[in-house]
């Protein structure tokens, strides 16, 4: 008997559905591994988004398992899957129940879950066998309502999650969770690229926007709603209006090249370098690291990007003020840092904030691996960037008031 992966409400003939774009992030993880891999999709139909965006992720050494959500679909799935071609019939395979099915690196649930905590829980228990070591299971649940299921989720991502998405564009929206049951090594990263994020909204094939910048362009456009429809003789209204659109250009995203050299450390943020020198951080351990700290001002790009590949093993926050971020006494100040096992050692990142900057945004919760040149983060209006590297296994290519690309610009490379 086919096996469905998704709990329904009584009542409810189906879950809701998902777009491409759900879909894209529910196969994200599958679209990263370069290496040859096997997937497994659990409740597909003929006419599924996610398996259209799961055949689109697969390399030449991939395999995919598709389990259908009723026996009533596995027919027309294999009729999908042999129309395509050959060379997608020999990567993926049709099976009649997830009996059937071996275990596999990315696990991905085609239809969003609903019903109660238990029911989730009963069904996330059963998958588990199929998890590979190390494995992700990437499911999707309705953001607004079916409090059961999201509660459960939310429980999950509390214990095993290794990122969650919320996918505003969607009808109705979903949050998108990537669980891991089992621990990933930190030399796992160096074999992925970096992740589609859905909180980087494609405005060109080069440019994007953060999500952060849409809400707040949004905000701006309201206000000046508001201010038309209060007082429509005023043309105060033109302040919010035309605030929204350098509003918008400030969380700008480019795409960028990321260097494929495996020694290669990049910049973590664009900006200009403040300074290259070697210290101790008795948070960090006991050994010596070279720092190299940039400088972001308003007009650069704030978006922080992974320097190399690695894991996410702590995050935390320290209290400071908010002195100019290109001043000393910036080292003071508000700071979050993200802490990376790499195959080198320790590498840190910490976002720190400024005169003007308030706001850190980290997106990369501990367990997660980042590609190198993988967007984790943000810093609103003004800030530095700080890039801790084993001082003995590194040397600097750049120096103090050198400019650098984040994701794209090499600042250091492994000895």
């Amino acid at each position: 008997m086919t096996q469905s992966p998704a709990v329904r409400i009584p009542g409810i003939t189906a879950p809701p559905r998902l777009g491409e774009r759900a879909a894209r992030t529910l196969t994200a993880e599958l679209a990263r591994h370069h290496d040859p891999k096997a997937a497994l999709l659990v409740g597909a139909t003929a006419d599924s988004t996610v398996l259209a965006a799961a055949i689109d992720a697969l390399l030449p050494g991939d395999n995919l398992t598709v389990v259908p959500a009723t026996a009533a679909d596995t027919e027309a799935l294999r009729n999908v899957v042999a129309a395509q071609g050959q060379w997608v019939s020999d990567r993926v395979r049709v099976v009649d129940s997830l009996a059937e099915a071996d275990p596999a690196v990315v696990v991905i649930a085609g239809e969003p879950m609903t019903g109660s905590a238990e029911e989730v829980r009963a069904t996330l228990e059963g998958w588990s066998k199929y998890l590979a070591d190390g494995a992700v299971l990437s499911v999707a649940v309705p953001a607004l309502g079916d409090g059961g299921a999201a509660a459960e989720l939310d429980r999950q991502q509390a214990l095993y999650g290794v990122g969650v998405d919320l996918v505003v564009r969607n009808q109705p929206p979903v949050r998108v969770h990537r669980l891991r049951s089992t621990p990933a090594t930190a030399a796992a990263a160096g074999r992925l690229g970096p992740a589609y994020r859905p909180s980087s909204v494609p405005l060109t094939r080069s440019m994007h926007i953060d999500s952060n910048g849409v809400a707040a362009a949004g905000i701006a456009l309201g206000l000046a709603a508001a201010a038309r429809v209060a007082r429509p003789k005023s043309k105060l209204w033109l302040l919010p209006a035309l605030a929204a659109a350098p509003v918008a250009a400030f969380f700008r995203d480019p795409q960028r090249d990321v260097p494929e050299d495996p020694n290669a450390v990049v910049a973590a943020s664009d900006g200009r370098v403040l300074s290259v020198e070697r210290l101790h951080d008795d948070r960090f351990g006991d050994g010596r690291f070279l720092r190299i700290a940039v400088f972001l001002s308003v007009l650069d790009v704030h978006v922080n990007r992974a320097p190399v590949p690695g894991k996410v093993i702590d995050y935390f926050v320290t209290d400071g003020g908010f002195a100019a971020a290109m001043k000393p006494d910036a080292e003071h100040n508000v700071a979050a840092y993200t802490v990376l096992e790499t195959e080198h050692g320790t590498v840190v990142v910490a976002q720190r904030t400024g005169l003007i900057a308030r706001r850190i945004v980290q997106r990369a919760p501990i367990g997660a691996l980042l590609a190198r040149g993988e967007r984790f983060g943000l810093i609103r209006f003004g800030s530095r960037t700080d890039v801790y590297l084993p001082a003995d296994a590194a040397e600097p290519l750049v120096a103090p008031g050198d400019r650098v690309i984040g994701g794209s610009s090499v600042i250091a490379r492994w000895l």
